[in-house]
C-alpha cells in the first residue's frame, strides 16, 4: 500500500508556525498528507503541533546566526532531514529555510517545493557594510532557490514582488500572491472600547525594526504636551534580531515613566481588547498578522507606509498612515485619533470589515491548498 504523500514545512520559529502556518498543516493532514515540522525546537510550540498529529523534528537554526560554522551545521542538518524524510512537497517560509531549503531542495530533486517570501526584514531596511554584504549573498541563494521546477513561490505584498522581479529573481509563471497568513475572525471578534484612560498599543516583538523608538518617541512628545494616555507595548524580545532593544532598554523606557511593558501575551483577542488604538510603525513587513488581528478587533491603526503595513491600513479608511522613521509624524496621528473618538471609531468599524472581507484564515488555508495542487500537479504526484 502506498504511503501518504508526504509534506515537510521547514520554518525558522516553531511559535510562528504555530501562530502562522499550523491551520495549513492541519487542514493538509485532514486531506491525507503525512505532516511534517522542522523548526528550531520550542517545547510549548511542539506540544501544539504534535496535539494536532503533526510530526516534529528540531533543527539548529538562529534567526540572527552569522557564524560560519553554525550556518553550515544548519544546512548539513537540513540536508540529512531532506534525505531521511524525501518530502513529495516542501514548504519553506522565511528567508533561510527558503535559501537554503530551497537551494538544497533543487540540487537533491525534491519533487515539489513552494517557497513563501513573507518579508525581507532586517537585510533590506539596513544598509551597513555588514548587512549590504549579506544580501548580497542571500539574493544569490534566492535565484538559485526559486529557480528549480516544479515550484510555486508565494508573495505576500506587491513590494516584495516587485523587488524580485527587478533583480530578476523569480519567473513571473511560478508566482502566486496570498496575502498575509488569515486570522480567525471569531477568535477575534469586534470588541468595544475600554473605559477610561486611553491605552496606546504597541503589539509586537520590541525592535527597532518594528518602529519600537518612533513609538516611544512619539509617546515622550505626546506626554510632553499632556496628552491623556497611557503607551502599552505587547511582546517578547528578540536576542536574535540585531535590532532587540532587550529587556535592559525596556527598563530603563519604563523607569522614566514613557512607556509601560507588558511581556507577551498568551491571549491576543483579550490583549488587544484592552486597548484604544494601536501603533506599529514598523519599517518594512510582509504582511504583518498582528495587524490584522487589531483590524478584526475593531481598532483604529497607526502604521507606516511601508510594504506589508499598508495591504493592511488604508490612509482615513481603518486607520492612519505616517512616514516611516518618523517620531514626530507618529505622534501627530495619534493625537489626532486621541483627541477624536468619532474619527477613531469609524475608522475601527472599517477595519473590522476589510479583516472579514480579506484576510480570514479560512481564505488563506484555501488558497494555500490550491497552491500545493498546482505546484504537484506540475510534478506529476497525485492529490491524497
Amino acid at each position: 500500500m502506498a504511503r501518504a504523500p508526504r509534506l515537510l514545512f521547514l520554518m525558522n520559529d516553531a511559535p510562528f508556525y504555530v501562530t502562522h502556518r499550523l491551520s495549513v498543516g492541519i487542514a493538509a493532514r485532514r486531506a491525507g498528507f503525512d505532516v511534517h515540522v522542522a523548526a528550531p525546537f520550542h517545547a510549548d510550540a511542539v506540544e501544539r503541533i504534535e496535539a494536532e498529529g503533526l510530526v516534529f523534528h528540531d533543527i539548529p537554526l538562529r534567526r540572527g546566526g552569522r557564524r560560519i560554522g553554525g550556518e553550515f551545521a544548519l544546512i548539513w542538518a537540513i540536508g540529512r532531514l531532506l534525505f531521511a524524510l524525501k518530502p513529495d512537497l516542501l514548504h519553506a517560509v522565511t528567508m533561510k529555510p527558503v535559501c537554503y531549503g530551497g537551494t538544497l531542495a533543487r540540487l537533491m530533486g525534491v519533487p515539489a517545493v513552494v517557497l513563501a517570501i513573507t518579508g525581507l526584514g532586517y537585510l533590506f531596511v539596513t544598509e551597513s557594510l555588514a548587512a549590504r554584504a549579506m544580501r548580497l549573498i542571500a539574493l544569490v541563494l534566492y535565484r538559485f532557490a526559486l529557480g528549480g521546477r516544479p515550484l510555486r513561490a508565494i508573495f505576500q505584498n506587491p513590494d516584495d514582488l516587485g523587488l524580485f522581479k527587478a533583480r530578476d529573481l523569480v519567473a513571473d509563471e511560478v508566482v502566486r500572491m496570498i496575502r498575509g497568513c488569515g486570522v480567525d475572525m471569531s477568535a477575534f471578534p469586534p470588541q468595544p472600547e475600554p473605559a477610561g484612560e486611553t491605552v496606546v498599543m504597541f503589539p509586537a516583538r520590541i525592535l527597532g525594526d518594528k518602529g519600537v523608538h518612533e513609538f516611544v518617541g512619539a509617546a515622550r512628545l505626546l506626554k510632553a504636551k499632556g496628552i491623556a494616555a497611557r503607551f502599552v507595548m505587547v511582546g517578547r524580545t528578540d536576542p536574535d534580531n540585531p535590532t532587540d532593544v532587550g529587556e535592559a532598554g525596556i527598563k530603563r523606557w519604563t523607569d522614566e515613566g514613557v512607556v509601560e511593558w507588558w511581556g507577551f501575551s498568551e491571549d491576543m483577542p483579550a490583549t488587544l481588547a484592552r486597548a484604544t488604538l494601536i501603533c506599529m510603525p514598523s519599517y518594512r513587513e510582509g504582511l504583518p498578522r498582528g495587524l490584522i488581528e487589531a483590524a478584526a478587533t475593531e481598532r483604529a491603526i497607526v502604521t507606516a507606509d511601508v510594504p506589508g503595513c499598508r495591504e493592511v491600513v488604508r490612509h482615513e479608511v481603518n486607520g492612519l498612515l505616517v512616514p516611516v522613521r518618523n517620531r514626530e509624524a507618529t505622534a501627530s496621528a495619534l493625537e489626532r485619533l486621541i483627541l477624536d473618538p468619532a474619527l477613531r471609531r469609524a475608522l475601527a468599524k472599517r477595519g473590522r470589515d476589510i479583516a472579514v472581507g480579506e484576510f480570514s484564515v479560512e481564505d488563506f488555508v484555501a488558497r494555500s491548498l490550491a497552491v500545493y495542487r498546482e505546484v504537484m500537479a506540475d510534478a506529476k504526484l497525485n492529490w491524497p
